[in-house]
């Protein structure tokens, strides 16, 4: 099932370059003409992209639109902008994605390869695959049990249907096995809404990348609808503390998606979570990580050794996006961290030249104290 993109855009040139370059890239460009015709567009239709040139009128309400429309509010937004624009006026209208003029072919290749990556990732984690399982589900707080059964799953949650007069909320404790596997699963969940009827819906919150490998594979063998991802994406690890990493990369994802690392030095592998806290286009992202057990806090320290024993060894590090991460989940420093890395993501705000500057002067700090390794000592 092909991917679906809103163009608005009146420049001859650039939608040229970008029914091309779309083109290649297997997304279809559906070409609106003014920003009203887009608009009842995006009431009526699903896009997973919505690519606006900030120029045209009415662009700004395009892209505002697109984050309230039921049907697209999940859809990647890319904007096209001249260099002079301000970046963060950009982002604040509901752009995901900043494509500069005048836009060449190599240049909007490299940004959609990522932002494809991203719509094929949202697109698969909303794809819900109808079914009835048990579930037991458990509250942390008040300690009560309840059984349930699944009307249909995603990797991102699960529909139940509800025993009459009950309507719980909060956070649960869910427990179920996999049809046709030996996989049973406890998973952290809340509830995300509530339907018509005995429905309801429950969101996952932060599973392990375990966990999230084998609801992957069971969707795609369950799935009428399951298509190949796009490989992940090498890039260069120039920070890593124990909280979260800044890496650099042509065509970063933007601030609030979800990631999974795979970090690689010598014989020590790493698989982590996170979640894009800082992007800076063109030039990198720093990623926090959602994890906090102790094994992973272990395994991220065992990493770090390797990297500070041995100067001149080169980590290897792969990224793959898993969506955006939901409004419900505001951004919050975590609190009381004295994480260094963490600190400057959490900050003030910084141009991308001055982000940088403060993360060069932080390497000057010795590991022992920060718990903290340069990568780019490595490159």
């Amino acid at each position: 099932m092909s991917l679906k993109s809103l163009v608005l855009c009146s420049d001859e040139k650039i939608v040229r370059v970008l029914r091309r370059v779309l083109g290649d890239l297997d997304i279809a460009v559906e070409l609106c003409a003014d920003a009203d015709s887009a608009l009842r567009k995006l009431t009526r239709e699903r896009f997973e992209a919505i690519i606006v040139d900030i120029t045209d009128d009415g662009a700004s309400d395009v892209l505002r639109s697109a984050r309230v429309a039921p049907c697209n509010k999940h859809a990647v937004a890319v904007a096209i902008v001249e260099p002079i624009i301000g970046l963060k006026a950009v982002f604040e209208i509901g752009a995901h994605f900043v494509l500069y003029k005048p836009v060449s072919s190599e240049r909007a290749k490299s940004s959609f390869r990522a932002a494809r990556a991203l719509m094929k990732s949202e697109r698969r984690r909303n794809a819900r695959v109808a079914v009835q399982i048990p579930v037991v589900m458990r509250s942390p707080e008040a300690g009560a049990n309840m059984k349930v059964t699944t009307i249909d799953l995603s990797e991102g949650g699960m529909a139940v249907g509800m025993p009459k007069r009950r309507r719980p909320t909060g956070r649960w404790q869910i427990a179920f096995s996999l049809p046709g596997t030996e996989n049973s699963l406890e998973l952290p969940a809340e509830f995300a809404w509530e339907g018509t009827g005995e429905q309801a819906g429950l969101r996952f919150q932060q599973i392990s990348p375990e966990a999230t490998r084998q609801l992957r594979e069971w969707l795609k063998q369950n799935s009428p609808d399951a298509e190949q991802d796009d490989p992940p994406i090498r890039c260069q690890l120039t920070d890593l503390s124990l909280g979260g990493c800044y890496l650099e990369m042509a065509s970063p994802f933007p601030a609030s998606s979800r990631v999974t690392l795979s970090m690689r030095a010598g014989a020590v592998e790493v698989r982590a979570q996170g979640v894009v806290r800082i992007m800076h286009p063109d030039k990198g992202m720093g990623v926090e990580f959602t994890q906090a057990t102790p094994e992973h806090r272990t395994a991220v320290e065992k990493f770090l050794g390797v990297l500070n024993d041995n100067r001149t060894l080169m980590p290897e590090l792969l990224v793959e996006p898993e969506g955006l991460e939901s409004e419900s989940s505001a951004r919050k420093p975590p609190a009381d961290t004295d994480d260094p890395l963490l600190q400057l993501f959490y900050g003030e705000s910084l141009t991308a030249e001055q982000f940088h500057m403060a993360m060069h002067k932080q390497r000057a700090t010795p590991p022992a104290v920060t718990g903290r390794a340069s990568a780019a000592a490595h490159a």
